[in-house]
């Protein structure tokens, strides 16, 4: 498989096509693609999803992908590495950072697709991506700056969306909610991690005892932790089903399921019919 490679530690740029030309890909880099205009199939790892315009895919260097258009595309493209993280966390705020790095770099966009479904949030997006692509190419006293600053901000927005609005969550209004969005956004992150996804795990990385935070998640949500790592992981399931080559029995071991046995029966009562009905006709 071809492997393209960046030498730099940031680079933006547009780039309007009537065809995709390029072979299917990974990179030495991560790569940030806002669709501005055009429609037709990004197909990304073992998925594929229709795009259009305002979404936003994240890809990290293991990811492999191409696009197919069906009309001409306008992409915005940011491609950076591990070396602008560090002259970003030069200017303060390490914690805050660290933890957008976390949240979305160790993310694949390959189960959901974009990581941008609200609308406001695109045009807000679309507004700063205007600002860097000008800013890029400008050599004036803190152009340099100027431009760490609007990456961070683009990914902060990302980083909340993400966070936020994917299940139709709104921005919380207190630190009870706050804590509860962090937790239940972990849960999304790692669904294809069985052993992040485990309680005793998921309470140690925000430092409770496995008791203390199914009864803290059940008190803020009405709804216990072991139901949402299952409902987190059927929706998981729904989009590899849906948009994925792989077979019954390999999302079931994605997923962290007993076995494919398991995995059905739990689907079916969710769900109301088996997995392999469900998108029989996609």
């Amino acid at each position: 498989m071809k492997r393209f490679n960046s030498y730099y530690s940031l680079n933006v740029f547009r780039l309007e096509l009537d065809r995709w030309e390029f072979p299917v890909h990974k990179h030495n880099f991560y790569e940030f693609i806002f669709i501005e205009k055009g429609s037709g199939q990004h197909f990304l790892n073992e998925g594929s999803f229709t795009y259009k315009e305002g979404d936003v895919f994240l890809l990290r260097p293991e990811d492999f992908h191409y696009f197919k258009l069906e009309e001409q595309t306008h992409f915005i493209f940011i491609k950076f590495t591990e070396q602008l993280f560090i002259e970003k966390l030069e200017g303060g705020k390490t914690a805050k950072w660290m933890e957008v790095i976390k949240t979305l770099l160790q993310n694949a966009s390959s189960v959901n697709g974009s990581l941008v479904e609200d609308v406001q949030d695109k045009k807000h997006l679309s507004y700063l991506l205007q600002i860097l692509v000008v800013e890029f190419t400008k050599t004036c006293t803190y152009s340099r700056e100027l431009v760490i600053e609007l990456f961070g901000a683009i990914m902060m927005m990302l980083a909340r969306s993400h966070s936020t609005t994917a299940y139709g969550e709104k921005c919380p209004g207190n630190t009870e909610l706050d804590r509860l969005n962090q937790i239940l956004g972990y849960l999304r992150l790692y669904a294809l991690d069985a052993e992040k996804m485990r309680v005793e795990n998921i309470a140690k990385h925000f430092i409770m005892s496995p008791n203390y935070i199914s009864i803290y998640v059940k008190k803020h949500s009405g709804v216990s932790i072991q139901q949402h790592i299952i409902q987190t992981k059927l929706r998981s399931a729904d989009q590899l089903l849906k948009n994925s080559r792989l077979n019954i029995n390999e999302i079931a071991a994605k997923l962290g399921f007993t076995d494919a046995s398991h995995f059905n029966k739990l689907y079916k009562k969710y769900r109301g019919v088996s997995p392999g009905m469900a998108y029989q006709s996609s």
